[in-house]
């Protein structure tokens, strides 16, 4: 299995306040990596780093063999690399396929077919597609966000916090989703607070604690390490 993503060494953080430090994990072609954490821990900001949205000060980002530290977002959405933000960060005024347009702004070639994929993989966006997104439902809209985000046909689909805000059996419906998304050819690192549900679905898992990697390995054995039931599943 070779490494599709590498991070090595980062470090970043906004004014002089540090918020990461020396994060060094890699993602390898097929897998799903779990990013898990508490709330302020760094998840996000990694993940914004990632795609260019925040400047790393340090530190390598490899993808695919090519360095894409501190590219532009829009390199480093050619190079393959999508983002289903936190929030899902929707245009609210605008329907559910000028939405999905959107997320094809780096890579304009049949774009229609690939809509039609879209809408086979959530062929409620396909009952929806007139509708304005601001007025979705909160499922819809992730579906939206995660749609937006495959558009641009990506090699890693990183998702930040998941099933934030969803109902449970909603949430259930998109794991599915991800797992198809996922054997389908496409990796994926996803941020999650339902620690229990993310380790089920994933291959390898980090823990991040305060802008610093302190657990990692598979998620088979993280679901059983006693340090991770203690501070995240409440055992």
């Amino acid at each position: 299995m070779s490494v599709l993503l590498e991070v090595k060494n980062l470090n970043t953080g906004y004014g002089d306040l540090q918020i990461l430090r020396n994060i060094t994990m890699e993602v390898n072609e097929g897998e799903i990596v779990a990013l898990l954490g508490s709330n302020g821990a760094g998840k996000s900001t990694f993940m914004r780093t990632l795609v260019g949205l925040n400047r790393a000060w340090s530190g390598e980002v490899i993808f695919n063999g090519i360095k894409l530290t501190n590219a532009s977002s829009e390199k480093i959405v050619k190079s393959g690399i999508s983002i289903v933000p936190e929030g899902r960060r929707l245009f609210a005024g605008m329907t559910v396929t000028e939405n999905l347009y959107m997320g094809a702004f780096a890579n304009r070639k049949n774009i229609h077919e690939r809509i039609e994929k879209i809408f086979q993989i959530f062929p409620r966006l396909f009952e929806r597609k007139d509708h304005l997104a601001g007025d979705l439902s909160g499922g819809e809209q992730q579906m939206v966000a995660i749609g937006r985000a495959l558009m641009n046909e990506p090699k890693l689909l990183l998702i930040d916090e998941f099933s934030l805000g969803l109902a449970p059996a909603v949430v259930e419906s998109l794991v599915k989703v991800v797992q198809d998304i996922n054997k389908s050819g496409v990796s994926i690192l996803i941020v999650e607070q339902d620690v229990q549900m993310v380790l089920e679905m994933s291959q390898r898992a980090y823990v991040m604690e305060v802008g610093t990697i302190t657990i990692s390995g598979k998620s088979s054995d993280l679901i059983n390490d006693p340090k991770i039931k203690q501070a995240y599943l409440g055992i």
